[in-house]
């Protein structure tokens, strides 16, 4: 399956492309290649998605103040796909000392069901739910964090999918996603050769077309959510709830 790529000149912007659908969001896509994905979406993070970094400047520090103030931390992991963050988040907390609670949701019941085959740490747990019905519900977590999902939010739909993760957040909310820049899909092109027998290749490639720069999301974002560049390819979408406190 392949679909169209935008032509334009290399040092021209990539314009976003939101039409462009990432084969894996596909109901009837083929099972043993998206679980193949997942898998090497684990590898990926690993070496790409800077949450060794969050984890240490921004989700710790968050962590050590409602260990502090409430005497235990939960965290919520939206769009968890299979399951690779919540799994290391729950390491680096017990490394650190943290007892650390971790709501993982998805409403892809595969994606759910790949994670729930892989070992569990305790204090992790997978639910089919969407932000909308914890918010709904009233439900607050300290930490709030995604991993590429915001490239898959479509423009309309972005304001209320962020007001939702702020009235969940009692400390910190952190969405971590890809920068949309040119220079990316070379860059990814030579990085994922080792990743064959997947979908992450195409499905990388469309996600960059799909991704947000900090100028495309100002539009949307909500009162005190930021959005920054972090690194060469990395985007932070923030909420400081103690920040909006304060002011």
């Amino acid at each position: 399956m392949t679909a169209r790529v935008p032509r334009s000149s290399f040092w021209a912007p990539l314009e976003r492309d939101e039409a462009l659908q990432e084969i894996m969001d596909d109901p009837d896509c083929d099972l043993g290649l998206l679980h193949a994905t997942y898998a090497q979406f684990g590898i990926l993070n690993d070496l790409l998605s800077g949450w060794s970094r969050a984890w240490r400047e921004v989700l710790l520090p968050a962590a050590r103040r409602a260990l502090r103030d409430r005497g235990h931390v939960t965290m919520l992991d939206v769009g968890c796909g299979g399951g690779d963050l919540p799994r290391r988040f729950a390491a680096w907390a017990n490394r650190d000392g943290v007892p650390l609670t971790i709501t993982a949701i998805d409403p892809d019941a595969r994606a759910l069901a790949y994670a729930r085959s892989r070992p569990t740490p305790p204090g992790v747990r997978y639910e089919p739910w969407h932000t909308r019905d914890l918010a709904q519900r009233g439900e607050t977590f300290d930490l709030v964090v995604s991993n590429h999902v915001l490239h898959h939010v479509a423009s309309e739909e972005l304001p209320t999918f962020l007001n939702e993760t702020v009235a969940l957040t009692r400390e910190v909310a952190l969405h971590s996603d890809l920068f949309r820049t040119r220079l990316a899909l070379p860059a990814f092109w030579l990085f994922s050769l080792p990743f064959q027998g997947s979908l992450l290749r195409e499905d990388g490639r469309r996600s960059i077309h799909r991704a947000w720069t900090p100028r495309d999301l100002e539009p949307h974002l909500p009162p005190r959510v930021r959005a920054n560049r972090r690194g060469r390819f990395r985007l932070w979408v923030t909420f400081d709830a103690r920040e909006d406190a304060a002011s």
